[in-house]
Parts: structure tokens; C-alpha cells; sequence
């Protein structure tokens, strides 16, 4: 990332346009299935791993359902609205409209971690603090945060993001209200903590010194817990149903805390702020689901004799990861280290990330299948939307160096410490590297064919009839 290269990738739906009118074309039909068979044995070779697996594991990226290139990205629909929200919606517009792309229908789960969840939380976080100008309340009651949810879906949706992000995003109605704290008035919360010290620390973070020093994350912490304390009678807090009823309270105060925050600043440094401290705790955590490494023992155990064979396996075991989500450096990391300690517990005591040479790249979604995985920059970034050539974000090329193989008995380096211990690449090596677009090109072309092929079946019966 500094002193890189750095390149916009785009999604280009427009080749789904050029099938559909070659489906009016009869001469066509001829050619699908040289397209068809060739996509389908790249991804048929990743379903094996799922067939042998027998844990339950994430479907393979496959996008099927992007929305219509003869189609608008924005405003494709009209929101159905309640009527009986009194959030003002209007007062979050610009942001909404970033979340709806950064949550885009086809590709919101593949970039729920790093972009469209983080997102779409901060922006409910703002929606209610700005509205708490007027309201005084930083909490909805509960009939109200359910009208105000699905409006607010309603208007993402509307403009293109996918119809399931509470699903995606584990988002209730309860999340927009006061939870367990005790503490939802403006000016109750005001007499309780020290707002302007608050303010001070958290008005603006740096977003790399955060991540170590916590500076904003303590004070919004100790805020919260002077929030929770108004709960409780002072000469029962010893007792144990207590004290494991405070953690859950602290947390549901930290959210008061954050619209209370929101409430005092502007949109974008409100968004500055509670991103940078949404990507402080989503770097210390692979947000990967790791199957069954069964199949890797038996082909690199103790006493592997056939090192393509290990391989083999290894870069199967990886590609499938690679349909999971899209991951940022430090995550990279922390899956690295998390498959190789789950490894080593199974018995496998090579290093076969060097042995097989596994990339930190390779545990993010590829960018085209021929040359490289996009690890995203460990900062928070939003996806960009070019109403001529889709959806674009963007992606470190510097991160492309080898896993480091985890010892036994290594603890889990500091995010603040992994940002340190990350090399670059030379600008020349990384500027080798020649992007055409996303690996999701192979799933589109599948998805174009399955189209062209469901018009010539229909022009064969029209001819046929």
C-alpha cells in the first residue's frame, strides 16, 4: 500500500447485454457450448472439495443474480415505505447512497466484513444521532425501530444494495434501540459522563495510532460503563448474575455512546470515527470458515511422500476459501496464522505454505484466476460506482508475499504490530502485475451462458412449434 501500486477493479456487466442479444441470433446457439464447458470444469473442480467435506461450508461466489445492464444501478425501484418512521432519512442521503453500492446486491456478502456491514451500521448510527438533534432520544422504542429498519431497508434496497442485509449483517430492531442500558435522554446521557472530554478524544482519530493505542475505544468504554451503572444498586455488584449482566449492558451503552457522538458531529466525521474504530476490531479477526482439513492431512501429514499430491490438495483446500469474502492485510494474516495452527494440531508439521507457496493474497477473493488475489487496504474503504462500468474498489498489490507459517506457541501478534511487520514489495515487482478485472468474470460468463442457452432452448421450440 505505501510506495505501491494501487488499481481500481471493475465490474463490467455489459458483456451479459451482448448475450442476451446474441440470444435473438439463431447462428449462437452453435457456439454456447464450447463457452459453457470450459467454465463449468473450472467450477466443478472447486465443488470436489465441497463433496468430500463433511462439514457445512459458505456456497462458492456465484453471482448470478447481478442486476440487469439494461437497468439503472440507483433507483431501480420504488420503496415502500411505512409511513410511520420519524428518522430523518434525509439528513444521511449521500451515505445511504454509498452504503446501497457498497452493499450492492450480487456482491454484499463477499464484501460484508470490510465494507457493507461496517457501513451500514455506521450509517444507523448516524441516522439516529442526527435525528437525537430533535428527538433528544439516542434509542428508538421497539415498534418504531421496526418500522424504521424496514424503511430503511426499503431505501437501500431501492437503490440497488441486496433485498437480505439484515440477514447479512445480523441486523434486529433491537439494535436500534437502548438495548439493556438504562440511558437513552440527551441530557440524562450529558449529566452522566463527561461529554466534552468524550468529545475531545473521539471528535477525530487518527485511524492507524487508534487501532494500537485505543485512545477513543477506552473513552467510549468508560462512558458506557458509567451509563450501565445507573442500573444497578452499588452494594449488589459483587454479586456473579450481576456482574455478567453488566458486560451485555456496557455493550448495549457503547451504542448509545456512538449516537451520541454521531449526534455532535458531522455526517462524514461521524463516518471518519466509527468506521476507523469498526476496522480497529474487524482486523483482529478472520472473518474465514475454515471445513474439514481432513483431506490435507491424509496428503501432507507425517511421512508425506508425494509433495504434488500435498499441494495439490493444499491450493484445492485454498481456492474454496477464496469464494468465501474479500479480506484486508491484517485479516489475511490472522487466517494465515489460524488455518496453519489448525493444521499443525491435525498433525501436519510442514510448512506447506512455503513448500506449496501460499500467498497472503490467496486467502482473499482472486481478482482474475491467472494472477492474483485482492487483499483490501487495512483502512476502512467504500466501493465505487461508475454507472457506465459497474462497481470498482480497491485493491493493495503490495501485500503479495508469502504466509508465514505459525509456530505452536505464537500469540497472536497486535494488529498495530502486524501494520509494522508487513513488507512491500518493490514498486517495479508490483507494477508487473496486470489486472483485467475480478475472478467473478468466469461466474458472469457462466451465468451469460446459462441465459443464451435458456433462448436458443425457447427459439428451438418456437421453431419446433
Amino acid at each position: 500500500m505505501r510506495g505501491g501500486v494501487s488499481e481500481s477493479f471493475r465490474l463490467d456487466l455489459l458483456l451479459v447485454a451482448f448475450i442476451l442479444f446474441l440470444c435473438l441470433q439463431e447462428s449462437s446457439c452453435s457456439s454456447l457450448n464450447n463457452l459453457k464447458g470450459s467454465l463449468i470444469m473450472d467450477i466443478k473442480e472447486d465443488s470436489l472439495l465441497l463433496e468430500t467435506s463433511p462439514t457445512a461450508a459458505p456456497q462458492p461466489l456465484l453471482p448470478l443474480l447481478a442486476p440487469s445492464p439494461l437497468a439503472p444501478f440507483t433507483n431501480s425501484t420504488s420503496p415502500k415505505l411505512s409511513g410511520l418512521c420519524t428518522l430523518n432519512f434525509a439528513a444521511v442521503k449521500s451515505m445511504m447512497a454509498v452504503t446501497s453500492i457498497d452493499c450492492v446486491a450480487p456482491f454484499a456478502e463477499y464484501l460484508a466484513n470490510v465494507m457493507c456491514c461496517p457501513q451500514l451500521e455506521t450509517t444507523l448510527v448516524i441516522l439516529i444521532g442526527q435525528s437525537s438533534k430533535h428527538s433528544n432520544m439516542l434509542a428508538l422504542n421497539g415498534s418504531l425501530a421496526k418500522h424504521c429498519l424496514s424503511d430503511f431497508q426499503q431505501l437501500l434496497v431501492s437503490q440497488g444494495a441486496n433485498d437480505t442485509l439484515q440477514q447479512i449483517c445480523s441486523l434486529h430492531p433491537e439494535n436500534l434501540t437502548e438495548g439493556s442500558c438504562p440511558v437513552k435522554d440527551v441530557h440524562e446521557f450529558e449529566s452522566t459522563v463527561d461529554s466534552s472530554s468524550l468529545l475531545d478524544t473521539c471528535g477525530k482519530i487518527d485511524l492507524v495510532n487508534e487501532c494500537c493505542e485505543e485512545t477513543c475505544g477506552n473513552a467510549i468504554t468508560e462512558a458506557a460503563k458509567k451509563l450501565a451503572l445507573k442500573a444497578y444498586d452499588i452494594s449488589r455488584m459483587d454479586d456473579p448474575h450481576v456482574l455478567s449482566d453488566h458486560t451485555t449492558r456496557v455493550n448495549d451503552c457503547k451504542r448509545i455512546v456512538h449516537r451520541w457522538l454521531a449526534s455532535k458531529l458531522e455526517p462524514a466525521g461521524a463516518k471518519h470515527v466509527l468506521r476507523g474504530l469498526s476496522n480497529c476490531k474487524n482486523n483482529k479477526v478472520c472473518p474465514l470458515v475454515f471445513p474439514n482439513v481432513k483431506n490435507i492431512t491424509k496428503a501432507c501429514g507425517d511421512g508425506m511422500n508425494n509433495q504434488t499430491r500435498c499441494c495439490n490438495t493444499v491450493e484445492r483446500y485454498v481456492s474454496h476459501l477464496q469464494r468465501q469474502s474479500f479480506v484486508t492485510n491484517l485479516q489475511a494474516l490472522d487466517c494465515a496464522a489460524s488455518l496453519g495452527l489448525k493444521l499443525q494440531k491435525d498433525n501436519v508439521s510442514k510448512n506447506v505454505y512455503n513448500l506449496c507457496h501460499i500467498s497472503l493474497k490467496d486467502f482473499s477473493v482472486q481478482v482474475t484466476p491467472e494472477v492474483s488475489g485482492c487483499l483490501l487496504s487495512s483502512l476502512p474503504s467504500d466501493a465505487i460506482l461508475d454507472k457506465t462500468l459497474g462497481i470498482g474498489f480497491v485493491c493493495d498489490l503490495n501485500d503479495n508475499i508469502p504466509a508465514p507459517w505459525p509456530s505452536m506457541s505464537q500469540l497472536q501478534a497486535s494488529s498495530c504490530k502486524k501494520s509494522v511487520r508487513i513488507p512491500a514489495l518493490p514498486a517495479v515487482a508490483s507494477g508487473q502485475i496486470s489486472f483485467k478485472g475480478l475472478n467473478i468474470w468466469s461466474y458472469l460468463l457462466l451465468a451469460a451462458s446459462m441465459i443464451l442457452e435458456v433462448c436458443c432452448i425457447y427459439n428451438a421450440a418456437i421453431l419446433s412449434y
